[in-house]
């Protein structure tokens, strides 16, 4: 993520990207007051209902670009959530396989201090 990231902000042009939108806003709004004068000049609603469409179609591709950057970041925090209970539960079986193994462990050294003993009086005896 932090590479693509990286690369992300060093070959984006945010200037480019912004005089690319000043150049199509202002042929947007142009468009729009064309459009707004001949429907008052024809007296035309759909002329109007186009020429408010045209001036709001900016807004509708930023909404747009939103939303997906919205349900881009959902995905990813679910990818992550599952992750990290992912990590939760192995680390937590790993803590359990450690104690259960720590208890042989014990059980295993108390055993060979009782064979060690055994022998101890097993050699004494002889």
């Amino acid at each position: 993520g932090d590479d693509a990231h990286d690369l992300f902000t060093k070959t984006f042009n945010p200037a480019l990207l912004q005089r690319e939108s000043a150049a199509l806003s202002q042929h947007r709004e142009e468009a729009s007051r064309v459009l707004s004068a001949a429907a008052a000049k024809m007296h035309s609603p759909r002329l109007a209902t186009l020429a408010y469409q045209v001036k709001l179609d900016a807004f509708t591709r930023v909404k747009k670009a939103i939303d997906d950057m919205i349900a881009q970041l959902t995905a990813e925090k679910e990818a992550e959530i599952k992750h990290k209970d992912f990590c939760t539960d192995e680390f937590n079986t790993n803590q359990l396989q450690t104690e259960k193994k720590e208890r042989e462990k014990q059980d295993l050294l108390a055993k060979i201090e009782d064979l060690e003993m055994t022998i101890k009086e097993l050699e004494e005896a002889i």
